[in-house]
């Protein structure tokens, strides 16, 4: 593929969400991949895929790991119904402009409190009162949170007596918390791949702190209660067996209808401050991706990178002509 050609590749908000597969075998196919398992063979067009998850049993060649990456396609490796995550791939991203960015803000105190505020605010329909500590403003987020639950559970006759997960007890939860699980994975993973399709970091939590993932957890939050909470209660009230496998196909239709794709990116640079065009779909590619990064310098900043720099001397007699003899 020519650098060129990054720029024609589909945007994140215009892919698909995700796939999920487990118990087949996949390889390239062309310029895209192939999924293979007992009932024949599956082209995937992965130009348009944000997310494929490999749930258990599956293979996959080196050269379709190459067509993915290639394609801004992240891979997570999950375990069985996609209810929990071991390992992922890298994004698509050739700027580390973004990452920066949020580097910088999480590090300022100041700054990353105004994007917890953010956060807090993308989630409610109405503006809440710049006076309030941020106490008050988690107290106000539970209560939200408490009510999502108590209608979803109203409107849908699933009795929810509360949250409950234990990763080592999947089986012994009821079908609510398994579904609430199983959804949520889905969103982690969708929001992942926003992150790192646009250049951010999934570690640098402004709300969550301590784990790998805690951005991406920031994000979802912001989804769950409109999203993945009445999403589940329903299939808890719909579907008595195969319930995950319902989760994840009406996931896929509920990102779709809500247009989940379209709001991810847009959110994070409302929260972290950002123009759009600085995080946009197409801005991982303003560079060339051949091209050397820069060069930190304490005084100016950047210098130019990949290329043979002066010795400071020889610089100065450059400048002014002379030399010893």
């Amino acid at each position: 593929m020519r650098v060129q050609d990054l720029h024609v590749l589909p945007k994140f908000s215009d892919g698909w969400s995700y796939l999920y597969v487990e118990h087949c075998r996949i390889d390239q196919d062309a310029r895209a991949i192939a999924v293979h398992d007992k009932s024949g063979k599956v082209p995937v067009p992965c130009a348009n895929l944000a997310l494929l998850m490999l749930g258990p049993g599956v293979s996959i060649t080196h050269t379709a790991i190459f067509t993915l990456a290639d394609h801004g396609c992240l891979v997570a490796w999950c375990g069985e119904e996609g209810v929990r995550f071991y390992a992922v791939g890298m994004g698509e991203t050739r700027s580390a402009a973004n990452f920066l960015h949020q580097a910088r803000i999480w590090a300022d105190g100041d700054l990353r409190m105004g994007v917890v505020r953010r956060l807090y605010q993308l989630r409610f329909s109405e503006e809440f009162d710049p006076g309030l500590t941020l106490r008050q403003i988690r107290g106000m987020e539970g209560v939200r949170v408490r009510d999502a639950y108590a209608r979803a559970a109203r409107e849908t006759g699933v009795p929810w007596s509360g949250r409950s997960y234990q990763r080592d007890k999947w089986s012994s939860a009821d079908p609510v918390n398994r579904a609430l699980s199983a959804a949520n994975s889905c969103l982690y993973g969708i929001c992942h791949a926003a992150i790192v399709s646009a250049g951010f970091s999934p570690a640098l939590g402004f709300i969550h702190t301590g784990k790998i993932l805690s951005f991406v957890y920031d994000v979802a939050d912001l989804y769950k209660a409109d999203v993945t909470i009445p999403l589940a209660f329903r299939a808890a009230a719909d579907e008595e067996h195969g319930l995950e496998r319902q989760v994840r196909i009406s996931c896929r239709d509920e990102f779709v209808s809500t247009r989940l794709l379209q709001r991810i990116i847009p959110d994070i640079q409302m929260a972290l401050m950002l123009p759009k065009r600085g995080a946009a779909d197409g801005a991982p590619f303003d560079q060339d991706a051949a091209a050397p990064g820069s060069l930190w310098d304490p005084v100016e900043g950047e210098v130019e990178g990949g290329c043979v720099h002066p010795v400071e001397a020889e610089k100065a007699e450059a400048e002014d002509g002379s030399s010893d003899p």
